[in-house]
Formats: C-alpha cells, sequence, structure tokens
C-alpha cells in the first residue's frame, strides 16, 4: 500500500502518522506538500493533525483552500481512501469531503488525555480490524473537537450507518457522562456516503507500538494494509 501524508503549514503529526503507516507491514508513506497539485500513485491520502495555517479563521478553513486539496477532492471522487485525524478531519468538513463541522469544545477549553472508542460499523476499509461493538484507547489533543450537524444530517449518519466512532468508557457506555467535547450523540469519527473518506478526532496514530503504551490503535493501520494493499 501506498500512503499520501498531506503536510500543511502548522502540520505536527505527520512523522507519527508515518511511523504508524510503516509499522504496518507492507506500507511505503511519502510526504505531499500543501502547494503540490499533482498527487503520485496512492492507494491512501491522510490529512494529519496540528494546527494548519495556524488555525487562523476556523480550523481547516485555509488549508481546504489549499492547491493540493483539488487534487485530493478529485482522488475522493474517483473512489479514493482518505483518512483525516484531527485537524485532518477539520480540514475534510471545511473542504466539503465530510458533513458536519468541528466546533470549540463545550468546556471552552483544549483537552489532551486518553479516550476510548467504541466501534460503531465494521467491514469497512479503516475498521476492519474490529467488529462493531469493539472498544479502544486513543489520545485526543483538541480545542474544536465539538461535532456538530443538522439534524437531518445527524439522522442520516445514524441511519446510514456511516458514524464510524463514538466516544465511550472502556466498557462501551455511550452518554454525557462518556463525551469530552459535546459532539452530538457522542460522535467522535465519521464516514463519506460511499465509506471511503474517514474523518476522526481523537489519534490511533500515537498508539501503534508498545513503547507508546499500547497498540490500541494498530488494527486501523493493519486493517487499511490488508484492504488496500495490491
Amino acid at each position: 500500500m501506498r500512503a499520501g501524508i498531506v503536510v500543511f503549514p502548522g502540520t505536527n503529526r505527520e512523522r507519527d502518522m508515518a511511523i504508524a503507516l510503516q509499522g504496518a507491514t507492507g506500507t511505503q508513506a511519502v510526504m505531499l506538500w500543501h502547494r503540490d497539485t499533482v498527487l503520485p500513485a496512492l492507494d491512501l491520502v491522510v490529512l494529519p493533525g496540528g494546527f494548519s495555517h495556524g488555525d487562523y479563521l476556523r480550523c481547516g478553513a485555509m488549508a481546504a483552500h489549499s492547491p493540493i486539496m483539488t487534487a485530493v477532492r478529485s482522488f475522493a471522487e474517483a473512489g479514493g481512501h482518505v483518512l483525516g485525524v484531527c485537524n485532518g478531519f477539520q480540514i475534510l468538513t471545511e473542504a466539503g469531503l465530510l458533513p458536519g463541522a468541528l466546533l470549540r469544545n463545550a468546556g471552552l477549553r483544549f483537552l489532551s488525555h486518553d479516550c476510548h472508542l467504541r466501534v460503531e460499523r465494521e467491514g469497512t476499509a479503516f475498521t476492519r480490524g474490529w467488529s462493531a461493538g469493539d472498544v479502544f484507547r486513543a489520545p485526543l489533543a483538541h480545542g474544536d473537537g465539538n461535532y456538530v450537524a443538522d439534524r437531518e444530517t445527524l439522522e442520516r449518519l445514524d441511519g446510514d450507518g456511516l458514524v464510524a466512532f463514538r466516544y465511550s468508557d472502556a466498557a462501551g457506555r455511550v452518554d454525557a457522562g462518556t463525551n469530552p467535547n459535546g459532539s452530538a450523540g457522542n460522535i467522535a469519527g465519521v464516514f463519506s456516503r460511499n465509506l471511503r473518506v474517514l474523518g476522526l478526532m481523537p489519534h490511533p496514530e500515537d498508539l501503534v507500538d508498545p513503547l507508546m503504551g499500547g497498540i490500541d490503535g494498530k488494527p486501523l493501520f493493519d486493517g487499511l494494509v490488508q484492504a488496500l494493499a495490491a
């Protein structure tokens, strides 16, 4: 599998993402600069975390208009797989590749701690390493992770099985007490209609090796290799 990691001014998780991807056997990861206008031959495009363009205007708003995003949109429209994590999720919503928006956390504070995520849909390229209902741990680090959408969109996400992950406790309980940032329905990640674009706020790439404190995030990357490797 060949993955391209897009780097914007202010991106700071590209190396973490490369380590996670290259730790999945059979993966080559290449860095792409935001001013590039043509993508090389790729199986996956990744928009990693950070603070693109200093989070001026809205998080991800400026990055969504970077030159490379025209190519990323075309890649997605042609059926390519795209993963956006944290700031990458914000960019995907600003670019219109995923529904909804990410607003300030309900408590108006930057959050940085581990959380638990419950897998809501199995069998996709991104979630084939888990079963629905599985729970895994992932670090979160964001000030604007409050997922919002209008009622019609939220009903469609639920009805069409497009919610990927929800914030939960270690036992999989989902309620207001397990919601760190106020996200509607405890939503931590969503899919596009064709299940080939995924955005999520927490950072599974930061738990892929025992030296990091665990391997809870590794099934995401191993599953992508199984799904996308030629």
